[in-house]
């Protein structure tokens, strides 16, 4: 088969067309210590300086070979723009959210005053939509530009405390229904801004995983809301969500998604059997053991495993551990080159 392009293969396989060789992705993060070593960029200004966030963001592909790049590397990004405090400074850790505004009971759910100007105002969400800007002139239609938001419901872990959310998914459902109700838009700001930018598909993050809610949680809360907003995309959306969510797969394939990016807790032949052909699968090379701490060897034999089952697209589970060794990482490229047709 003709040799395609890096964007040319992850849009085929998104769209279940032959593919020379099964993508290798940078779905959400594959940014390590090693690789901040070789491109000289370090957090925090790999996740706070546009110009740093893009040149560790292109290295997944110029250094590593994957056939996607995304700059978004924590999951924090939109978080300061809403209210919540993130430490930005420590080079050591990805960036979470500190502080809660909605964590009160009481606490009025709304957005900040002059959204969505002063949300995509904000530094550390103009960094984001910059940083594509970047990677777009840099690799034009040649490689795969992802950006990346969090939905309603993980932006409500932000913004109430994930104890206090999941609690009131019991005991107060109506006050979980106006948190996402309240947020539903931002997901919508933040892709259409990123798209403008150069972004060719939208990472989805929405948290509803089976470690913290029941399948049937996802069904009666989310599942409405992301067939109201998914088709709004004017882009191939990829949902991520961790955990094991093998009993979610079959809503997940009602929304729309192009793909689901999936995690190691659910095997890759369960995956495919659950998606049915009805959603396309990206994952689900294990990180904390796989990538991690084991070799080249076990890396391929797992990233096999997944193309052999079926997956489209062959990746990291979720945004890797910072000690993660680039050799590893080059390996699931490798693989997916020794399976070309």
């Amino acid at each position: 088969m003709e040799r395609l392009t890096s964007k040319q293969r992850f849009m085929a396989a998104l769209r279940g067309e032959p593919v020379d060789r099964p993508p290798a992705a940078s779905i959400t993060s594959v940014a390590n210590y090693e690789l901040m070593d070789v491109v000289g960029v370090h957090f925090p200004a790999g996740n706070i300086e546009a110009e740093p966030m893009a040149t560790l963001a292109a290295a997944a592909h110029d250094v590593m070979g994957f056939d996607s790049v995304m700059p978004i590397f924590s999951i924090a990004q939109e978080a300061t723009a809403l209210g919540c405090y993130v430490e930005w400074s420590d080079p050591t850790t990805m960036p979470n959210p500190a502080t809660f505004p909605w964590r009160d009971p009481a606490a009025e759910m709304k957005l900040p005053d002059g959204f969505p100007d002063s949300f995509l105002e904000d530094r550390y969400v103009r960094c984001a939509i910059d940083a594509i800007r970047l990677l777009k002139k840099h690799f034009g239609d040649a490689v795969m530009i992802l950006g990346k938001v969090m939905g309603p419901w993980t932006l409500s872990y932000h913004l109430c405390n994930v104890q206090e959310f999941l609690y009131n998914t019991l005991m107060n459902p109506e006050r979980v229904r106006a948190s996402l109700h309240a947020l539903k838009v931002v997901p919508l700001v933040f892709a259409k801004a990123q798209l403008d930018a150069g972004a060719d598909a939208i990472v989805w993050a929405d948290h509803a995983t089976g470690d913290l809610i029941r399948a049937t949680m996802y069904r009666d809360f989310l599942l409405p809301l992301h067939k109201q907003l998914v088709p709004q995309v004017r882009a191939p959306v990829i949902l991520h969500c961790c955990g094991p969510t093998g009993d979610r797969i079959k809503y997940f394939s009602q929304v729309g998604f192009a793909a689901f990016h999936f995690e190691s807790k659910v095997p890759a032949e369960k995956a495919v059997s659950e998606a049915a052909g009805r959603l396309k699968l990206a994952g689900n090379v294990n990180n904390p053991v796989t990538l991690m701490t084991r070799g080249p060897a076990e890396v391929r034999a797992e990233a096999q495993r997944a193309i052999d089952a079926g997956v489209d697209i062959i990746a990291p589970e979720c945004a890797i551990p910072l000690q993660t060794p680039i050799a590893n990482l080059k390996e699931i490229v490798r693989t997916c080159e020794d399976n070309r047709k």
